[in-house]
């Protein structure tokens, strides 16, 4: 009985893992359509209007984190010493989203479909 109780138990708590993070992915693309990413980045999140413009679209989560802070902390003025990234354009777009925004578009972006990947 106590190992069914725990199997049921830990499927449980699966289960809810699951719907929170069906809605942070929600959340996630609700940020990328609010700021209108797809108007550079391609509604695809890996069609760029401009080749220069990177590949969104399955990157790992913690790098794209980490590049809108440091595009937030450019548009702020951060000494250049703080990892900072200088882009008039996402600069503007970072500085308007909180960190909870960041993450939500983060783990967005990560989970979309991309030919990105290791190559041997």
């Amino acid at each position: 009985m106590k190992r069914y109780t725990l199997i049921l138990a830990a499927t449980m708590l699966a289960a809810a893992g699951g719907g929170v993070q069906a809605e942070d992915l929600a959340a996630g693309k609700a940020v990328f359509d609010k700021f209108n990413c797809a108007s550079c980045h391609g509604a695809d999140a890996k069609t760029s209007v401009d080749p220069a413009y990177p590949v969104l679209a399955g990157q790992h989560e913690d790098y794209l984190i980490q590049a809108l802070k440091a595009y937030r902390r450019g548009a702020a003025g951060t000494p250049a010493t703080a990892n900072v990234r200088k882009n008039p354009i996402m600069g503007a777009f970072a500085a308007q989203l909180s960190d909870q925004d960041i993450e939500h578009v983060a783990q967005w972006l990560s989970a979309q479909p991309s030919d990105l990947g290791v190559r041997k």
